[in-house]
């Protein structure tokens, strides 16, 4: 969250910031509701501080002086239940009103209030020209016998799959190599829990509940299912104070994400490209502020890195304000080139690489000691996708299909794998 006092003395930059990123948040309300709780806690020191002076009076004094103390205690306590009321009432309001403010964005983010807007900044590879009938992943993965869509909907509903023979093998590459990429640049790995208090989905910018949630929460607690291990490695270090010289951290992780997609249709829907669970495998890091902007582009090119090795066209977007999401301050999208995406082909988004600068640290309060200033500082976070195991998984299906039916597997994977093509084949189940 940004700093309230910042929000009080830069009013019109934070309600403008506001209104350019479409976010449903009222900046006039969310200082009201600050300045009432300050006061209705200014009240309610009085009364305590006041509360205290009669428990040191009441020893020494006479009878009358004790009865006229003793009334007015009684009404002191009566007030303070009242402040007290009152107050968890502004509490929860303000906290509500102040989650709801996103971050300032990039002063080069551009304007717009969705994925139209967003501004293709770089293309690499370029789109495959079949010369015989192509093939989208679903029929490529029901020929090959390695999706099944059919089965998983009677499990478990729309949206789900089962991955099966070279699937699984497929999977697991991708997810290796991303890890070994992420260590080659110094990303510790970890595979971290698939819940999370809402309290920590909160406070890494997510709405863990209510209408607007793309999140599953459990019935009972105050639990629920992570959509990004994003969510997980930023919580690790909450409640934390860093030792500056152990920035930056640097994690990667490796999780299953689980989202809702509530209100998601259309053609982009199709099959792999959203479903309701998926493995990803994420980097994170946790920076002083001066190192964000400079970490930012290193995520976006160990991401890059990452598909020009797959040997997938891609194209890279500064996503626009409105689509920026309510904790980034900036943005970058990678997609690849998806065949069947549109009539005739199209770009789908498999990663994305978010600066935070201080939004999420503020909530979590993990913090650096600043050995220059002395201070006690937030650290700035970040976060990007190496691979979206569905999404990417779609693409090379797409991309790397041949005339007789098979699917060649890139040649960065099949040390991985032990693939070189997978062949159609008769199912058996």
């Amino acid at each position: 969250m940004l700093d309230i006092q910042f929000i009080i003395e830069n009013v019109e930059l934070v309600r403008r910031n506001t209104q350019e990123r479409y976010a449903l948040a009222d900046v006039d309300k969310t200082v009201s509701l600050y300045l009432q709780m300050k006061q209705k806690r200014r009240a309610a020191e009085e009364a305590q501080h006041r509360a205290n002076q009669i428990a040191g009076q009441f020893k020494n004094a006479g009878d009358e002086t004790r009865e006229q103390l003793r009334l007015e205690m009684t009404s002191l306590k009566q007030h303070l239940a009242v402040f007290k009321e009152e107050l968890a009432v502004l509490e929860k309001a303000y906290l509500e009103e102040m989650l709801r403010i996103p971050n300032l964005a990039a002063s080069d983010v551009p304007q717009g209030k969705d994925e139209a807007s967003n501004l293709p900044i770089k293309h690499v590879g370029t789109p495959r020209q079949f010369d015989f009938q192509k093939l989208d992943h679903v029929e490529l993965g029901r020929r090959l016998d390695i999706l099944d869509f059919v089965a998983a909907a009677k499990v478990a509903g729309a949206k789900f799959y089962y991955l099966k023979n070279e699937a699984v093998l497929l999977e697991l590459g991708l997810i290796r190599y991303a890890l070994d990429l992420a260590m080659k640049y110094g990303f510790t790995p970890v595979t971290t829990p698939e819940l999370a208090r809402d309290e920590i989905i909160s406070a890494s910018g997510f709405s863990p509940r209510g209408p607007e949630s793309q999140i599953y929460s459990l019935t009972e607690g105050a639990l629920s299912l992570i959509g990004t291990s994003e969510i997980t490695i930023g919580g690790y270090m909450a409640n934390t104070v860093i030792a500056e010289e152990n920035l930056p951290i640097r994690i990667s992780g490796v999780s299953h994400c689980f989202r809702t997609e509530a209100g998601s249709s259309g053609r982009e829907s199709k099959g792999l490209y959203r479903v309701h669970q998926f493995s990803k495998v994420e980097i994170y890091q946790f920076v002083r502020p001066d190192q964000s902007a400079a970490a930012h582009e290193e995520l976006l090119s160990i991401e890059e890195e990452f598909y020009q090795a797959l040997k997938l066209p891609y194209r890279v977007l500064l996503m626009c304000k409105g689509d920026l999401g309510t904790p980034a301050y900036k943005k970058y999208d990678i997609e690849a080139w998806m065949p069947f995406i549109g009539e005739s082909g199209g770009y789908g988004e498999v990663t994305s690489a978010s600066n935070c600068t201080d939004f999420q640290a503020r909530r979590l309060k993990t913090r650096f000691k600043n050995k220059t200033t002395g201070k006690t500082e937030f650290v700035h976070t970040l976060n990007g996708t190496v691979v979206a195991v569905t999404r990417t998984m779609l693409a090379i299906l797409e991309n790397n299909q041949q005339a007789d039916g098979s699917v060649l597997i890139p040649e960065i994977l099949q040390p991985y794998t032990g693939l070189q093509v997978i062949r159609p084949k008769v199912r058996r189940f």
